[in-house]
């Protein structure tokens, strides 16, 4: 049985999977409490799938990018699971099971995340017939503008886009921005699952004292400040 965890926007989301059967999934929007909301609600996601922690047999975590406290939060958390139950963890980009969720669309996935600074982050996906699930671009900062400008062919753009982005995009690109509705674009956790299963049952872990959270701009705390 498996447990992903993902706390990398205001948007938090737990699932428990065993085998190719999803037992319980939660979406809530948390804002900047990661810290406090977490646990409580793992708890009561166990609760209502009667399962217990030691059944566990491998923890999947959203590496991001996304908030620097909510992705320590999340990776911490999964790092700490990992180790007392001693099970091996996996983790998967934020943006790529976000596209993952339109994977069955058959056209090229881009995933887009907002930055700040007038930018987004973005990557792009496309499940392929006979390379599966494959990478086009690699996450990455960018604009709206920028991104529009390397899109040559009809493209579905999900995740947390703001409704000034996507009008943006669709005034751009017209017929090749494929933009789903809201409720098609949230974020859920059962898809960090699956495609952590599918790791899984490849062997492809990650080293438990190695891994870390993606972040595509250094968090404002490492950054020198300039006295004068």
């Amino acid at each position: 049985m498996q447990l992903a965890i993902d706390t990398s926007t205001e948007y938090a989301g737990l699932a428990l999977m065993r085998e190719s059967e999803a037992l319980a999934e939660m979406t809530w929007r948390c804002g900047l409490n990661h810290t406090v909301e977490l646990y409580p609600h793992l708890d009561y996601l166990m609760k209502s799938a009667r399962a217990e922690m030691k059944d566990l047999d491998c923890i999947l975590v959203a590496l991001g990018p996304g908030s620097f406290n909510g992705l320590r939060v999340g990776v911490s958390a999964a790092k700490g699971l990992a180790l007392n139950l001693n099970i091996p963890i996996i983790g998967i980009g934020t943006l790529e099971y976000t596209a993952y969720q339109q994977a069955e669309s058959g056209l090229p996935v881009c995933a887009l995340q907002s930055a700040g600074r007038e930018e987004i982050a973005a990557a792009i996906y496309r499940l392929r017939p006979r390379k599966g699930w494959t990478q086009l671009q690699a996450e990455h900062l960018t604009t709206p503008a920028k991104l529009a400008a390397c899109i040559k062919e009809p493209t579905v753009f999900c995740g947390e886009i703001k409704p000034a982005v996507a009008l943006q995009l669709k005034k751009w690109l017209k017929s090749r921005a494929v933009i789903p509705a809201p409720s098609a674009q949230l974020r859920r956790a059962v898809y960090l699952a699956e495609l952590g299963r599918q790791r899984q049952a490849a062997g492809q872990f990650d080293n438990l004292a190695t891994l870390q959270p993606v972040y595509l701009r250094r968090p404002p705390i490492t950054e020198r400040r300039k006295l004068f």
